[in-house]
């Protein structure tokens, strides 16, 4: 299910309250419809993922992967590169495949009951949707073996001090902290936004030497856009930008 708030923020809910999220074959197609279509849409600047019913979600529906299989869709959207950042809305449980959900996020804004957790290998599988890459880029490679071989989840406090989770609020306010960070993001120019989360993930892979050269091609780009020339004329206007990603 998918809802445009103020225009430029893309609202994306996982919506098996009934079976906590868990992940089937239409909710692997919501998703993954829901980023291509933030990415398309020039109005929209940025994603917002959550759950509802008071959780994320619990992970694969594991009825459904033994009846049919994983989702078709699922893996084009965890191995999706997105162009816009999202934030993920992390109430109750962030688990397995859900987990993996959030971790294709930017950002995670979670309530202090949130759990997060690989728990595969206690039901005799592996996390193969993306948690054994891209945890240990957020948490100390020692917190990511933990989490993934003894099946236990940590809690937002201590996912939050690893730096997985990037704010931590009272239970029910995950889903409105996330709106208002999101709406800030949004509200700055949209080709500088590329620009910058393309190159913070760059720089992940590359030494600064290589860095460097990545960097030149955008700083030819943006800084002679219609955008930088926009950003500060407001300033000098005192007035909000009209940003035109070009």
């Amino acid at each position: 299910m998918t809802e445009v708030l103020d225009e430029t923020v893309l609202l994306i809910t996982i919506n098996r309250p009934e079976a906590r999220n868990a992940i089937d074959g239409p909710v692997a197609t919501g998703l993954l419809r829901a980023v291509e279509r933030l990415d398309e849409d020039p109005a929209l600047r940025v994603g917002v993922i959550t759950g509802a019913g008071g959780f994320f979600s619990a992970g694969m529906d594991l009825k459904a992967f033994a009846e049919h299989g994983a989702p078709k869709d699922m893996m084009p959207f965890l191995t999706r590169v997105g162009e816009k950042p999202t934030i993920a809305a992390v109430e109750g449980f962030a688990l397995a495949g859900g987990l993996e959900v959030a971790l294709t996020c930017d950002l995670v804004v979670a309530a202090t009951h949130a759990r997060f957790g690989v728990p595969e290998v206690a039901v005799g599988l592996f996390a193969a949707g993306g948690a054994l890459c891209r945890l240990p880029r957020r948490v100390p490679v020692s917190v990511a073996l933990e989490m993934a071989l003894t099946a236990k989840p940590i809690n937002a406090e201590l996912a939050h001090s690893h730096g997985l989770v990037n704010r931590v609020v009272p239970v029910g306010n995950a889903l409105g902290e996330a709106l208002e960070l999101a709406r800030t993001i949004g509200r700055n120019a949209p080709s500088a936004l590329r620009a910058s989360r393309e190159l913070i993930y760059c720089s992940l892979d590359v030494d600064e030497a290589e860095f460097w050269k990545l960097q030149q091609p955008l700083i030819d780009t943006i800084f002679h856009s219609e955008d930088a020339k926009e950003g500060p004329k407001a300033f000098a206007e005192k007035r909000s930008p009209v940003w035109t990603g070009r």
